[in-house]
């Protein structure tokens, strides 16, 4: 029986990938180095190499990937000040499944990120917990993140379905044993999404699809 969702937050709860995006562009530029949204999504979106498996392509040293890594963090969160816009349809949809099951958030962002996130948003009162990155040692793709949360909270993976938009967040939660709902957004859009429950196309379909899920 279904007894929760866990939603990822960036790129389906706010619309902040094109600033993550930004910010590791501009940090790669000082080193001659051109990030590509192709490469952006197949480092970052897809995988998790990022900023480290760039660094090893390129070879630049722990040193200059401490600074690249620090700077990028620092330009990250002063984009994310200019503020973030919340996914169109994401509060109407949170606040109509709000006490139908219980809801968490498993996401990537580290704390001060998140925090910064949603000072403004008004979505975390949807929520009965969350999980940032400083909540677990690996990150998506590997199952850690979800398997923390279900441990935390008493729950098995059947009685959980999770809600991605990328195809590290999929693996991430087929590798914990989860039913996965995908609504790809902005870069996201075209990743092969196999072995998801369902691919939607907007965010406003999940509640129906929460009906079913509850009726099984």
């Amino acid at each position: 029986m279904l007894k929760a969702i866990l939603w990822d937050n960036d790129g389906v709860l706010v619309d902040t990938e094109g600033l993550y995006f930004q910010a590791c562009r501009e940090t790669l530029e000082p080193h001659g180095v051109h990030l590509s949204e192709a490469r952006f999504i197949e480092l970052f979106l897809k995988a998790s190499e990022g900023l480290p498996g760039i660094a090893a392509e390129h070879g630049m040293d722990e040193r200059a990937l401490d600074s690249a890594r620090n700077w990028r963090n620092a330009r990250y969160t002063e984009l994310l000040r200019a503020g973030v816009p919340v996914i169109d349809g994401a509060r109407q949809v949170l606040r109509q499944l709000h006490g139908t099951v219980r809801m968490g958030i498993v996401t990537s962002s580290r704390r001060e990120h998140f925090e910064i996130i949603h000072a403004t948003t008004g979505l975390l009162g949807f929520f009965d917990f969350t999980l940032v990155r400083e909540d677990y040692r690996h990150s998506k793709p590997d199952p850690e993140p979800y398997l923390t949360a279900m441990r935390k909270n008493g729950l098995s993976a059947a009685e959980c379905v999770a809600i991605e938009d990328s195809d590290r967040g999929l693996r991430a939660a087929l590798a914990a044993g989860l039913r996965c709902i995908v609504i790809p957004q902005g870069l996201t859009r075209g990743l092969d999404f196999t072995g998801a429950l369902r691919q939607l196309t907007d965010i406003r379909q999940v509640p129906p699809l929460i009906d079913e899920l509850l009726q099984t």
